[in-house]
């Protein structure tokens, strides 16, 4: 039943990333590709940005490697208790693709998360029925259902879709779980106080619980654990995360547009440790630029270092 914990794509920042890595996911969809488009803080390499890991996209004028002073997209990232920090500029002089693209996209996201998030106690239910998303459909409905979550229990319904399994108490509804099937850790069978239930236990991301229902007869009880298991079969072969946005223009598939890098005709020491993400720290004090110093070692006025920084281990990071 895990074999969707292993999604990274959503919720990691991760650099230098293999042509593997770079190919789309089942489910995941290419929205659209743009060219010309620089990494105005980093440097060469292949990197992979998830949308639950941004904590805020703005615009604002940036420099430019190749066009100078002009508007770039900034992204601010948490990853492992890591904030990293991105800055892409259009090189197509006028176009307002990329701002569109990325903050459309990412607003679609951010409003589906129905579809893969755990939610306890949300607004799931409207005259007695389940208030479906789109692509949702309802395959079972269940009444009669313990939720074992207290001493005596609570009585309600089970609904079984393709995309989550709800429940929600009879005499309170707003009383209730969506389990996405994204979130599933495990499902099972197993005795309890109260008889045989059903035991699912959520992923360690959504906050590793433990849900018990019991339902009766015990015939019911198989059929409904035989029904979720193959539902969730279904679902990890082309999982529905949700995220709805069309382009009015199609862009080519991804693997038509993906060429293969030629190594590089260097020498790697294997004894050298660098930190290639070490650009991509955000550097939230800092204000405004520093003061201009004279540099004996390049000859030449550059702004001057932070703190515990040296321009021998800026060359490392960038070589």
């Amino acid at each position: 039943m895990a074999a969707l914990d292993t999604l990274w794509e959503d919720r990691d920042v991760r650099f230098d990333i293999t042509a593997q890595q770079m190919k789309t996911r089942p489910g995941e969809v290419l929205i659209d590709c743009l060219d010309s488009i620089e990494d105005t803080k980093g440097n060469n390499g292949d990197r992979a940005v998830g949308y639950s890991t941004i904590i805020n996209i703005t615009t604002r004028t940036a420099h430019s490697k190749l066009r100078g002073h002009t508007e770039a997209l900034y992204i601010l990232t948490k990853s492992n208790n890591t904030r990293f920090e991105f800055i892409f500029t259009n090189l197509v002089i006028g176009s307002p693709r990329l701002f569109t693209s990325v903050i459309a996209v990412h607003r679609a996201y951010e409003t589906s998360k129905m579809y893969r998030d755990l939610k306890l106690r949300a607004a799931l239910i409207q005259n007695k029925q389940l208030r479906l998303l789109p692509r949702e459909q309802v395959y079972d409905k269940i009444n009669g259902v313990w939720n074992l979550s207290s001493d005596q229990g609570n009585l309600g319904t089970f609904f079984i879709t393709n995309v989550r399994i709800v429940w929600h108490a009879n005499m309170n509804e707003s009383f209730n779980v969506s389990i996405p099937y994204l979130q599933i850790w495990s499902i099972r069978i197993r005795d309890s106080k109260f008889g045989l239930a059903l035991v699912i236990e959520s992923s360690r991301q959504s906050g590793g619980y433990v849900l018990g229902f019991k339902i009766d007869p015990v015939e019911k009880l198989q059929d409904a654990l035989k029904e979720i298991n193959s539902l969730h079969k279904v679902y990890s072969a082309n999982p529905i995360f949700g995220v709805d946005y069309e382009m009015e223009e199609k862009p080519q598939p991804l693997e038509e547009l993906t060429v293969e890098q030629p190594p590089d005709d260097v020498e790697i020491e294997p004894d050298e440790q660098t930190d290639a993400f070490t650009a991509y720290f955000a550097d939230g004090n800092k204000q405004q630029d520093r003061e201009a110093v004279f540099s004996d070692e390049l000859g030449l006025a550059i702004e001057r270092l932070k703190d515990g920084f040296t321009l021998q281990g800026l060359w490392e990071v960038v070589g």
